[in-house]
């Protein structure tokens, strides 16, 4: 499927292409706040985070002329962030999975708590904590909309470790959501 940029978009990707800055500030401002959220759920720390941010558009930047409108234009760029916030956490040392005692069922029931009572801080904060495998595969799948089978070829295991690594950071949300709420009610 082809998704051809907007006209206006086409037209800040020529100018940006074009080197005028203004341009290039102005995709920044259009993309940047998004992207942040995005790494800053991968790699937990605001100062990578902000970093790998930096990178992120420092390529947007040298890959805008490969940009084919295959995808929208902050696809692409989510791409890419993802992928540097990844090439950085296995910089820093290879992504600890948790080793998965107990086989879980792929269908784990909804959580017995409203989660519309618990606040979106406190669900980041608990995303957050949890340990980096778990935290990575489930913002992979969960949050960025990749399949088992692709996380499985980015992070270089199986198919079957990014579900188990995906059922153990949800059950482990579950948990310290529920721990949580019971403090705070």
């Amino acid at each position: 499927m082809n998704a051809h940029p907007r006209p206006d978009e086409q037209q800040l990707i020529q100018e940006c292409l074009a080197g005028k800055q203004a341009a290039q500030w102005q995709l920044y401002k259009k993309y940047a706040k998004a992207m942040y959220h995005t790494v800053v759920r991968m790699v937990v720390q605001p100062s990578d985070a902000e970093d790998i941010l930096q990178d992120t558009f420092v390529k947007v930047f040298q890959k805008l002329e490969a940009f084919k409108g295959e995808s929208t234009l902050g696809a692409w760029i989510k791409r890419i962030a993802i992928n540097t916030a990844l090439s950085h956490i296995q910089k820093n040392g290879r992504i600890r999975f948790l080793q998965v005692q107990e086989q879980y069922d792929l269908a784990v029931p909804p959580p017995s708590f409203e989660a519309s009572s618990m606040d979106m801080r406190s669900i980041h904060q608990a995303i957050k904590q949890l340990p980096e495998g778990c935290r990575v595969v489930f913002n992979l799948y969960l949050l960025e909309g990749y399949q088992h089978q692709e996380i499985a070829q980015i992070l270089h295991i199986s198919e079957s470790t990014s579900k188990s690594q995906y059922q153990r950071a949800r059950r482990l949300l579950q948990q310290s959501l529920k721990k949580n709420l019971a403090l705070s009610g």
